[in-house]
């Protein structure tokens, strides 16, 4: 005879993991809504120029905190249980969150959390600015492929806010993004990516550089990088 007890302590934890994923769902929905409002404040970047980036800087980190404190709410639930039982509940939201920190950092925020001249914001940098969120943790933290990806994402924003500074007349900042992207791409022929999701999304950074690429090499073609900097001297 078999106890009906065993299904009823069944039952118990079937209740229990629709509790945790349940709680958990409602958090990240509340992250990806914030992460939404914080990529919006960040594309102003795209319209205006560098002289007139600082407020929106100043209104991305703030945007940020309200993200990190939500992602202290899901680690607070998340570190009870086996990480990686519900990891792919907030992988995604972690990969976008830190997009938008290192976009920020890019862009001059964070600087709290880096050396002056430092123009991409390391894993740890992230981590701080997460609480504490690194690879080292045992429970809840922010993953390496994590921080990759939101790399990969940053060399796309890039590509796109190079062609529109040159819209806007700013002929340097593709020259800085230019040297920048390129420096990243170095980076990763560096790495032997195991990841398959990351490995085929670092194939198109090649493509992103070139997209650079060709927006200086047509300055050039222009002489207009020859006029900025001639303007710039006198």
């Amino acid at each position: 005879m078999v106890d009906p007890a065993i299904f009823e302590h069944l039952q118990t934890k079937i209740n229990e993991d629709s509790a945790v994923r349940e709680e958990l769902r409602s958090k990240t929905q509340e992250l990806e809504k914030q992460g939404r409002t914080t990529q919006s404040i960040l594309s102003r970047a795209h319209s205006i120029p560098v002289a007139q980036i600082q407020a929106t800087v100043s209104d991305a980190e703030k945007s940020i905190f309200a993200q990190v404190s939500t992602i202290g709410e899901i680690s607070g639930v998340a570190s009870n249980q086996p990480y990686y039982k519900y990891n792919s509940m907030w992988t995604k939201h972690m990969q976008d969150t830190v997009f938008s920190i290192i976009l920020c950092g890019w862009l001059g925020g964070f600087k709290h959390v880096r050396e002056e001249s430092q123009a991409l914001l390391t894993i740890e940098n992230v981590g701080e600015i997460l609480k504490g969120k690194t690879p080292d943790r045992d429970a809840f933290h922010l993953t390496i492929e994590e921080y990759l990806h939101a790399m990969i994402s940053l060399i796309e924003e890039l590509a796109r806010l190079a062609v529109n500074s040159v819209t806007l007349g700013d002929y340097h900042r593709p020259l800085e993004i230019s040297q920048f992207v390129k420096d990243l791409h170095a980076g990763f022929q560096i790495l032997n990516l195991k990841n398959d999701s990351l490995r085929r999304r670092s194939d198109s950074i090649k493509y992103n550089v070139k997209k650079v690429e060709d927006v200086v090499y047509d300055l050039s073609l222009r002489n207009l990088i020859l006029t900025t900097k001639s303007e710039n001297q006198s």
